[in-house]
């Protein structure tokens, strides 16, 4: 797969100017770019519209990752968890497929105090990498 072969890939979410001008949650798309700024790859949110107004960013989803021939080569699958409960219980987590409907692994949110730290998992549930996210990633400061 091409992504074995790139060291680095940028996230870009395209702006809804619907989502902007209103604050109306829409489904959200990116492009994921190499490091010379080439798309490889679009992704795109499935989500059902009053969950997205009720829920925002705890929302559950799916979302298809595509390559430049219009073929799905990942799928997330997120379930509803609450972003703001101080509970343990309610961390994230996301279900990796590739081919779709194949479970190769799951990001899975650490418990952690300041920073948010997210575990990237093989099929079997075994850490392979840690990713630290910025400090304070709540929606108050």
């Amino acid at each position: 797969e091409y992504l074995s072969q790139v060291d680095q890939i940028m996230v870009a979410q395209q702006v809804e100017l619907l989502e902007v001008a209103t604050g109306w949650e829409t489904e959200n798309k990116y492009s994921v770019r190499n490091k010379l700024g080439q798309n490889i790859y679009y992704a795109s949110e499935q989500s059902n519209c009053c969950v997205r107004q009720c829920c925002g960013g705890s929302r559950p989803f799916s979302m298809s990752m595509i390559d430049p021939t219009l073929r799905e080569v990942l799928h997330l699958e997120r379930p509803l968890r609450c972003s703001w409960c101080p509970c343990f219980c309610c961390l994230q987590h996301v279900e990796v497929q590739s081919p779709p409907g194949t479970v190769i692994g799951y990001i899975d949110q650490d418990i952690s105090l300041v920073y948010p730290w997210f575990s990237i998992k093989d099929a079997d549930g075994e850490t392979q990498l840690k990713i630290k996210g910025p400090c304070c990633a709540c929606k108050w400061c």
